[in-house]
């Protein structure tokens, strides 16, 4: 079964709604599907709840899709360098679940895995903590955190194959391979199409299994998100 498309709208086309939840891999402008948000952006889908580390930066990556106000929560790690991120979440325009960067990570996993819940150290003490319940292992607190599910992944790859098979590059792998496991329905994003059975089976990182949609995007723009110089 070839799961490629012949654009990155024909792949969003007839799975994207209002008021969906939706997991987009990345780490600031790293291994963003940036064909997969702008596609995202031209279909006005609206009041979407996003899970990302981060939302790019102003009018870059997933900030294009804060600027429209296409967003309405965001289930993220920091701010970072988004201006306009900052600007919604203090005047109260866009809700925002902040969330430890590794607990993040983990939520996305476990959620793929088929696991609801489950117990960790970080966030006890602090308002992360807040409402959630507290439970003692050893004499050690654990706060219960609940795993994520999306109804719609964005990932973003290297290399892919028809099946779905997908490989990463480096720190571009980031959040993606958990998201992808995470969506009800992945979409991935791949610079390098290869035939089946020309990847390495031991360099696979996300199975096809997990993939439903892809598409081709051989010319990534690859932004730095803040270049610095040295005198």
């Amino acid at each position: 079964m070839n799961k490629f498309y012949p654009s990155a709208a024909t792949a969003l086309a007839g799975i994207v709604r209002d008021r969906q939840t939706l997991a987009v891999g990345g780490f600031g402008l790293c291994g963003i599907p940036e064909a997969l948000i702008a596609a995202l952006r031209d279909t006005g889908v609206k009041d979407l709840t996003v899970i990302s580390n981060n939302a790019g930066i102003d009018d870059v990556g997933l900030g294009q899709l804060l600027a429209t106000h296409q967003i309405t929560k965001m289930v993220s790690s920091y701010v970072g360098e988004n201006k306009e991120f900052e600007r919604q979440y203090l005047s109260g325009e866009l809700e925002v679940e902040f969330t430890p960067q590794g607990t993040l990570a983990e939520k996305l996993r476990a959620g793929g895995a088929g696991i609801p819940a489950f117990f960790t150290q970080t966030g006890v003490g602090t308002i992360i903590a807040d409402g959630k319940e507290i439970r003692e292992f050893d004499g050690v607190a654990y706060v219960l955190e609940r795993s994520l599910v999306a109804d719609v992944a964005l990932v973003k790859a290297w290399k892919g194959d028809p099946l779905g098979n997908l490989v990463y590059r480096k720190t571009a792998q980031n959040f993606n391979p958990n998201c992808a496991m995470a969506g009800k329905i992945t979409v991935a994003e791949v610079e390098v199409m290869v035939g089946v059975g020309e990847l390495d089976p031991d360099e696979i990182h996300t199975p096809g299994i997990f993939i439903h949609r892809m598409v081709h995007n051989p010319s990534a723009e690859k932004r730095i998100e803040k270049r610095t110089t040295r005198i």
